[in-house]
């Protein structure tokens, strides 16, 4: 079975809820989901009641065409063309497709008449899928015969009276139960102008179907020829205008599945990076989380480390406190108290005491610092595989253990980059292994010292930094170095510039031989 087409997003909010545009047969209206009543067939080959496009909410439309032009004589060849002029019209949108449509000046009921759809809605009822059908004369009974040659369902009563009238006796009626099998009814269509007559005829020059009143009317010296005949050339040029449509029905089908098998491609490429996302962070999430863990945990050995160091120097501290106190107080006793006896005495003791405590080497400042820093950029290598940033250091930069390194440090070129290295140690001697610090670095001329030279200092990210600077000119100039705003070894070291020479100074002895200024 052939999968219903679904509905365009933007249409389904115009219709009841529980339908389907586009989607209820031949019989019944894609709004009311009744059977049709007075089908109206829009320009985009929709139908819909009449009474369901009375209820849509018109708009207006701005339409240029002639002063006097109507939709009925549009199709005429022999109308002069007249100015155009600015002209509101009213329309509706389908609400099917939501094709805009432009009502005629007789409004909705000037639409055309969905004829195909009314004849199938008869053979529904026919069938007993639907009210039954009410006579086509007197509108009240059920119908019981229809008459093959009026091509009108009659009621028992109207049957009986068709059968009566001279101009109707011969006609031929049939039951509707031995109708049940057909799949057309053939109901004779009233001309709109003269709705006692039939459309029969119709008319060339107008393009459009007449009855024998029209013929002798206003169509008068018009060509006209009867239905039969006439369908053949206007059936052709349809069937003409059909087959050049056709095979879009079969690209845009294509076309369709294409771009539901796309859909369906894009939808499980969708599924699957998802899940390789969700692999991926879920992986990412547990390395994290393991490298958070054992940055706590090392964390907390730090402090446990560092309380331990402390616990013991304040034990030490205590004990040695104790000791001393014991000793001044018991020595201020002897000497406050003791007879000169005493004191010549027990001074061997005391003396001996006093100058083993004085003796004792102790640190009047803590021997560990709070000094605990993390950095979140700093890469901590890998974890389960992932790369992970962030790691917990105790170092401290001591200026008083940065050094620099460089050839440049105490000569440098006029013109020339220069540069060096300023290396960070922590109060160990020990690098420090990272970067982050705040380097400040000037090059100061001895004679011009309000006109500092520019320097760059790059970040090497492993506890170095490299300096680079560019005199100007030639002279003395003084190199300051400052970590933390202190100064580090070597900081305000004197760097010369000599006078480059150029070759034009000298012009080269005959004989070929060097200038000696060149040699160096």
């Amino acid at each position: 079975m052939a999968e219903k087409r679904k509905p365009l997003l933007g249409f389904v909010g115009k219709l009841p809820s529980g339908t389907t545009p586009g989607n209820s047969g031949k019989t019944r209206c894609p709004l009311c989901m009744g059977l049709f009543k007075a089908p109206r067939l829009l320009p985009c080959l929709h139908t819909v009641c009449t009474t369901c496009l009375e209820q849509l909410e018109p708009f207006s439309v701005v339409d240029i065409r002639g002063g006097d032009s109507d939709t009925s004589s549009e199709g005429s060849v022999s109308q002069e063309l007249k100015p155009r002029t600015l002209q509101p019209q009213i329309g509706i949108l389908c609400p099917v497709c939501d094709a805009q449509v432009d009502l005629p000046m007789g409004g909705v009921k000037a639409l055309t008449i969905d004829h195909l759809a009314m004849n199938d809605v008869m053979l529904k009822s026919l069938r007993g899928e639907g009210q039954g059908l009410v006579c086509d004369l007197c509108s009240d009974r059920e119908v019981e015969k229809r008459c093959q040659t009026c091509k009108a369902s009659l009621c028992h009563f109207c049957c009986q009276a068709h059968r009566r009238q001279k101009k109707t006796t011969y006609h031929t009626m049939v039951d509707l139960k031995d109708l049940k099998g057909y799949s057309q009814m053939g109901k004779p269509i009233p001309c709109p102008a003269h709705p006692a007559e039939e459309l029969r005829r119709f008319c060339e020059l107008c393009d459009q179907p007449v009855c024998r009143d029209c013929v002798v009317g206003e169509h008068r010296e018009h060509p006209c020829k009867l239905t039969s005949s006439a369908v053949h050339k206007h059936g052709d040029s349809v069937r003409e205008l059909l087959k050049g449509t056709q095979p879009h029905v079969e690209a845009l089908e294509k076309a369709l599945a294409q771009i539901e098998g796309t859909n369906g491609a894009l939808q499980e490429r969708v599924e699957a990076v998802a899940a390789d996302v969700r692999t991926f962070s879920e992986g990412y999430i547990r390395a994290i989380e393991e490298h958070r863990d054992k940055l706590l945990k090392q964390l907390e050995d730090i402090r446990i480390q560092k309380e331990n160091s402390l616990q013991l120097q304040k034990a030490q501290l205590e004990q040695l406190l104790a000791d001393t106190r014991t000793g001044v107080e018991f020595t201020e006793r002897l000497l406050t108290s003791g007879s000169d006896l005493e004191i010549l005495i027990t001074k061997g003791v005391v003396m001996e005491r006093l100058t083993k405590l004085n003796k004792v080497a102790y640190s009047a400042r803590p021997g560990v610092n709070e000094k605990i820093t993390f950095s979140p950029k700093e890469k901590a290598g890998l974890c389960r595989g992932y790369e992970v940033y962030g790691a917990i250091s105790t170092k401290e930069v001591d200026p008083a253990k940065c050094v620099l390194q460089g050839e440049d440090l105490h000569r440098a070129r006029e013109k020339q980059t220069a540069s060096f290295t300023v290396i960070c140690k922590d109060a160990a001697g020990e690098s420090m292994g990272r970067g982050g610090e705040n380097i400040q670095v000037a090059v100061v001329p001895k004679d011009k010292k309000d006109s500092p030279v520019k320097t760059m200092v790059h970040d090497n990210k492993d506890g170095t930094y490299y300096v680079s600077y560019t005199p100007k000119e030639p002279g003395i100039y003084t190199v300051f170095v400052c970590v933390k705003e202190q100064h580090v070894q070597l900081s305000a070291q004197l760097v010369a510039v000599p006078q480059s020479l150029s070759p034009s100074c000298c012009p080269r002895p005959s004989g070929d031989r060097p200038c000696g200024l060149h040699s160096v």
